[in-house]
Order: C-alpha cells, then sequence, then structure tokens
C-alpha cells in the first residue's frame, strides 16, 4: 500500500490534476530576472515534469499497472502536453527577444507595438482576423505577392511554350490529350484567381497603401492589363464542342496574360543578390522561346506545303527516320537554332514563301545575334566591374613605385595590403556604395553590419540613439598590415581608434615588449583628442600601439568627434570621465590644474551664456527695428494714397464748380436776349 501511495503522488495526473504545466514553467520562469536564468528554469522544470512521469525506483512492479489502460494513455497524452507547451513557449522566447542595442537604436514605438501584440484578448483577434478577410488587400511590396509572381508565372511560360507546339505537332496533341485538358483548366483557375488578386492588390497614394476596395478596382478596371485580362480568360475553348479537343489554337488568347510573367522577372532580378547571373539566364530564356517558336512554325509550314515536297521542308513522315514525335521536334529545333544563330549551313529554299520565312528568319537571327553580344558582354563586364576598377589601381600604385624606384620590400609589403584587401572583400568603398541613401538607412545599414563590434564598443553602450547615428556615419575604415604603427607616444593626437578586426598590442618604446593586448571592440586615443585639462602630456599620444596582423579600424576624427558631441554633452562628459580615469592610473593628470581649469572653465562658461544672450538681444532688436522700418514704410503709402485722393477730390470740386459757374452765366444770357 505505501509504495503504491508512494506511486500514485509521484505521478503529475493524480497530483496536480488542475494546475496545466505551462503554468508551473511560467512560475518558474518569472521567479529569476535574467533570459539565461530563465531559460534554465524552464528546463529544468521540464525535466522534472520528465522525472514526475517515471515510477520510483522501489515501486516498480507496483507502479506498473498504471501504464495500462487508459491511465496510461493520459500519462502520456500529459507528457506531450508538457514536452509542447514547453517547446512553444521556449520558441515564443526566442523569437521576441530582440537585441537590445538595435532596439534601443530603432525607437520606442516599435517596442510598444511588439509589446503590445502579445496582450490582445481572444475576442479581438477573432474579430481583427474577420476584419483582415473582409478588407484582404495585397501590398506589391510584400512576400506574398512575389509568390503569388511565381506562382502564376509558371501557367504563363506553360502556355507559351506548349500551346504552340500543340498547335503545329499534332501528335503531341493527340498523345497526351487528357494531360492538356487538366493543365489548360488549372492553369484557367490560376488566370481566375490572379484577376481576383489584382482587384485586391493595394497602391501606394501619399506613401500610403491604399485600402480602399473601389479605389483599388477602379485603378485596375481602367488599365489596359485588365482589358487582356479579361480577354484572356475568354471561355474560347467551348468550341472544342464543335470541332473537337485537337484544335489548341482556340486557347491562344491566354498568351494575352504575359504581362505578370516580366513582372515576376523584374521583382527577381531586384531581388536576387546575384543580378548579373539572372540576367543571363533570362536572355537565355528568351532566346530559346524564339527558337521553340520558330521551329513549330517552320514545322507548320512545312506541313502546310507537303512534307518532303522540296528539300527545303521538312522530310516525309512516311519515312520511319522522321516518322516520329521525338525526331520531328529536335530536326525542327535544329533547324531553328541554325537559322537563327546563322552559324550553320541549312537546304536552301524553294518557293517564294519559302524565301519570305527564311529571310525573315535571318533578320531575327541578326538582333538576336546583336542582343546576345551586347547583353553578354555588358553583364560581363559589370560582373568584373569592381575587379577592373580594383586593378586600376593596383595597376597605377606599381607604376608609381617603380618611377620613384621603392624598395622592393616596401613594394612587396603595398602588393600583400592589397591582396589582403581583395581576399578578404574590403575593396569596396562603402561610403561610395550607400551615397545615394538618405543618412537614415545608411547608419542603420552601417549598425547591421558592425553590429557585433559597435555593442563591444563601452562609448556606444549608454549613448543616445541621435548621437549613435552621428558617430556611426562619421567612421572611416582603415587596415593596418602586420608590425605597423597605428600611433606612437608622444604623436600629436588627431583620431581615435575603434577595433573592428584584428589584434592590437601596446608595446614599449622598443616595439618587443608587450604591455597589454587589444581586441576588436577596443577603443584607444580619445584622451589626446579630448583636450583634457590637466594631462601633463596635453594633445600629445600616451603609449605605442602596433598591429599584431592585418588589423581593421574604425577611425573618427577629432573634428568629427568634437562635432557629434557638442549637441550631446552627457557622452562627451562619458568621455571625458573614462580618459581622466585613465590618465589617474598612469599618473599624467595634473589634479591641481584640472580644478583650476574646472573654475576657468565655469567663467568660461559664464560668459559663453553672456555672449549669447547679447546675440539673442540683438537679433530682437535686429527684429524689432525691421518692424519698426516696415510699420514707418506703410504709414508712409498710405499717407501718399491719402494725399493723392484729396488732390483729386480738389480737382474734382474745382471742375465741378466752374461748369456750375458757366451755365449760370448762359442762363443770363439768354434772358437778356429774350428781354
Amino acid at each position: 500500500m505505501t509504495a503504491k501511495s508512494n506511486g500514485l503522488h509521484s505521478s503529475p495526473a493524480n497530483h496536480h490534476p488542475c494546475v496545466p504545466a505551462q503554468a508551473r514553467v511560467e512560475r518558474d520562469a518569472e521567479g529569476t530576472g535574467l533570459s539565461t536564468r530563465r531559460t534554465c528554469s524552464t528546463q529544468d522544470d521540464t525535466s522534472s515534469e520528465l522525472r514526475r512521469g517515471d515510477p520510483p525506483d522501489g515501486g516498480e512492479q507496483l507502479a506498473a499497472p498504471t501504464f495500462q489502460g487508459r491511465g496510461a494513455l493520459a500519462r502520456i497524452v500529459r507528457l506531450v502536453l508538457v514536452l509542447r507547451d514547453w517547446a512553444s513557449k521556449s520558441l515564443h522566447e526566442e523569437q521576441q527577444r530582440p537585441d537590445p542595442f538595435l532596439e534601443r537604436f530603432q525607437g520606442p514605438e516599435l517596442q510598444t507595438v511588439a509589446a503590445g501584440a502579445g496582450h490582445e484578448d481572444e475576442e479581438t483577434e477573432e474579430a481583427n482576423k474577420k476584419k483582415k478577410w473582409q478588407i484582404f488587400v495585397v501590398d506589391p511590396a510584400g512576400d506574398w505577392y512575389y509568390r503569388w509572381l511565381a506562382v502564376i508565372a509558371f501557367p504563363v511560360l506553360y502556355n507559351w511554350c506548349l500551346l504552340v507546339a500543340r498547335a503545329c505537332f499534332s501528335d503531341l496533341q493527340k498523345t497526351y490529350v487528357v494531360l492538356w485538358l487538366v493543365l489548360d483548366y488549372i492553369s484557367d483557375s490560376i488566370y481566375i484567381g490572379d484577376i481576383v488578386i489584382r482587384l485586391r492588390t493595394g497602391f501606394l497614394e501619399q506613401g500610403l497603401l491604399v485600402k480602399d476596395l473601389k479605389k483599388l478596382r477602379d485603378n485596375y478596371i481602367h488599365t489596359l492589363q485588365f482589358k487582356l485580362d479579361l480577354l484572356s480568360i475568354l471561355p474560347t475553348d467551348l468550341a472544342y464542342v464543335a470541332v473537337g479537343l485537337h484544335h489548341p489554337e482556340l486557347r491562344f488568347n491566354r498568351l494575352l496574360h504575359f504581362s505578370r510573367m516580366f513582372e515576376f522577372f523584374d521583382r527577381t532580378e531586384t531581388r536576387t543578390s546575384h543580378p548579373n547571373i539572372f540576367r543571363i539566364c533570362n536572355l537565355v530564356l528568351y532566346i530559346l522561346v524564339i527558337i521553340h517558336w520558330n521551329a513549330c512554325i517552320y514545322y507548320a509550314i512545312s506541313k502546310a506545303i507537303g512534307f518532303g515536297q522540296d528539300t527545303w521542308v521538312y522530310p516525309n513522315v512516311t519515312d520511319p527516320e522522321y516518322g516520329y514525335l521525338t525526331r520531328e521536334y529536335v530536326y525542327c529545333l535544329y533547324w531553328s537554332t541554325l537559322t537563327l544563330t546563322t552559324i550553320g549551313e541549312t537546304p536552301p529554299p524553294v518557293r517564294d514563301e519559302e524565301y519570305l520565312f527564311v529571310i525573315f528568319d535571318f533578320l531575327i537571327g541578326v538582333l538576336i545575334f546583336a542582343t546576345i553580344v551586347g547583353n553578354v558582354g555588358s553583364m560581363i563586364s559589370n560582373m568584373n566591374a569592381t575587379r577592373a576598377e580594383f586593378q586600376a589601381k593596383i595597376d597605377a600604385i606599381k607604376h608609381y613605385m617603380q618611377f620613384r624606384k621603392v624598395s622592393k620590400d616596401m613594394e612587396t609589403k603595398v602588393i600583400k595590403w592589397f591582396d589582403y584587401l581583395w581576399t578578404n572583400k574590403k575593396a569596396v568603398d562603402e561610403r561610395e556604395v550607400l551615397k545615394n541613401l538618405p543618412d537614415k538607412l545608411r547608419a542603420e545599414i552601417a549598425i547591421n553590419v558592425h553590429l557585433e563590434t559597435l555593442k563591444k564598443v563601452r562609448i556606444f553602450q549608454d549613448c543616445e540613439a541621435g548621437l549613435l547615428v552621428e558617430l556611426v556615419l562619421k567612421l572611416r575604415l582603415q587596415v593596418f598590415s602586420p608590425g605597423d604603427y597605428i600611433c606612437r607616444k608622444g604623436d600629436i593626437g588627431k583620431e581615435m581608434y575603434i577595433i573592428k578586426e584584428g589584434k592590437l598590442a601596446v608595446v614599449a618604446d622598443d616595439g618587443i615588449t608587450q604591455y597589454a593586448l587589444l581586441t576588436a571592440g577596443g577603443c584607444f586615443g580619445e584622451i589626446s583628442i579630448l583636450n583634457i585639462k590637466g594631462s601633463k602630456m596635453g594633445n600629445r599620444r600616451t603609449a605605442n600601439i602596433r598591429s599584431l596582423g592585418y588589423s581593421d579600424l574604425f577611425c573618427l576624427s577629432k573634428e568629427d568627434l568634437m562635432e557629434a558631441v557638442t549637441e550631446y554633452p552627457d557622452a562627451k562628459k562619458v568621455l571625458e570621465e573614462r580618459g581622466r580615469e585613465i590618465l589617474i592610473k598612469e599618473g599624467l593628470l595634473d589634479e591641481s590644474a584640472a580644478e583650476a581649469s574646472t573654475e576657468g572653465k565655469s567663467i568660461e562658461e559664464k560668459l559663453d551664456r553672456l555672449a549669447l544672450n547679447l546675440d539673442t538681444l540683438h537679433t530682437r532688436f535686429g527684429r524689432l527695428l525691421t518692424e519698426y522700418n516696415d510699420a514707418q514704410m506703410k504709414l508712409k503709402q498710405r499717407i501718399t494714397l491719402l494725399e493723392s485722393k484729396m488732390r483729386q477730390q480738389d480737382l474734382e470740386d474745382f471742375f465741378s464748380d466752374s461748369s456750375d459757374s458757366l451755365l449760370e452765366d448762359e442762363e443770363k444770357g439768354l434772358h437778356g436776349r429774350m428781354h
């Protein structure tokens, strides 16, 4: 009885019937603060659940019946649920654990959205799903739209390649008629689905994706492509009822849906990491399709004239050597390839229509040859453009060193440096490549590319996102050869360095004795460019630093650093404090001079503030003077206008008085004559 009771108590199914396994895992995880400890707690909890599922050592025989019947099944189900919940929870935590360095740089709004996404109610999620289905709009820049283009490209290519072949080679149509019917109507259904997708494909208006279904519908319906798409799905194959199934030319209207294939090719060329290779493959595909169509037309012309009627047409099909489908197509394809590429001899034409077709083929062949030479030549030159430019730089350096009679050792060192750049793919000027991007995107790319290095730099750990952008955009990559001195003690410091890759050594004056080793993420040289008050070295280097092998360093000049930290005084204080700590440790800081400089600095700050206030008052006075001059000018204009109006009024009164006196004199004269 004791063993049996122990076996029951050890079972999670009997001991915790109402507490789900995920809740126990979450309670264990919430008890710790660090993510690593949280992961360990979930693993320990899972292992404890597995141990609970095992029977105790002392009760193996008595606990064995629990694995029979429903109890065993329930026990296994619970263990599976525990494992599933633990795996899903661990995966969820990994997916929602962004890099804190990038998280701080990207801004709080992204964090808010990501954090709030997991706290929605189930009812809200269901309502949102229904709403999404009702306003289902495809983003043309999204991955889903690109995948759909890949799907629609297959039926378009199928129709363009096989419809003409089935129409010309009757054996091909008759042998696989059921297969063609199935593929035809599958492609038709995809065409119809594509029209539905186009009716719900969004477009940008003022930079935002339009989701109004009426606007989307009107935007698509009023285009030429909608008319072509509508013609491409007209059920012209209903005429099969009248003429029979072996007339695939009735489906030639399906060829009008070609734009989707070209759109897929364009987007693939934009997305692929090897655009030149894709362009060559695309060009070859176009050439093969043209040769294929030409072969089918040649066979159709031979059928119309009559097989074996002359030496130009296809031989008589009654001959067993030329009477089967594979030979028919291969022969026509061979003839088409020789004709269009103009690299072989074919039987001369006999009839006038044959002459016309061959002339047309020769013209097409010349265009194809010119296209091949031009496109392939430009693609190869583009593929080798970087190498050619790099080689030109090396040749120029070699010519200069030979002209100046540089020593062989130095020449070998320079050539090895260039070889290192090319071998490790560091010959590309990143600034030149990214110059067309805005500063924000350039900064994001630089942070993502050099993330592992920047995360190790202490001055970047607590700096603001704006300062991080400023500094990253000003970094310049420099490569040092083995044995090169990055700086020497006593040199005037003009740059600070951040180690991206490689190892540097702080060495004595003899260049051999090593005091310290600097690795990736290290930062040095900021002391001499910060002009720390009280430093006994001033703006001079305090140590000798030498490259052990090839080292990649980010260089930040004094001007660029001061320009960046001017608007970020906290970051400047952090740099200065770190510099003071190093100087105190090495005994190179005069504390009395530093305190005096601090007092002088406070006076300088007051003077700067006073000068700033004077500048502000001067600006305000200038603005008031400008406003006074404007008001005075407007007042003068109004007075001048009033004076002109008064003069005009006086003239009008004078003329009216004179006209009245003349009228009175005339009336008096008339009265005198009458009397």
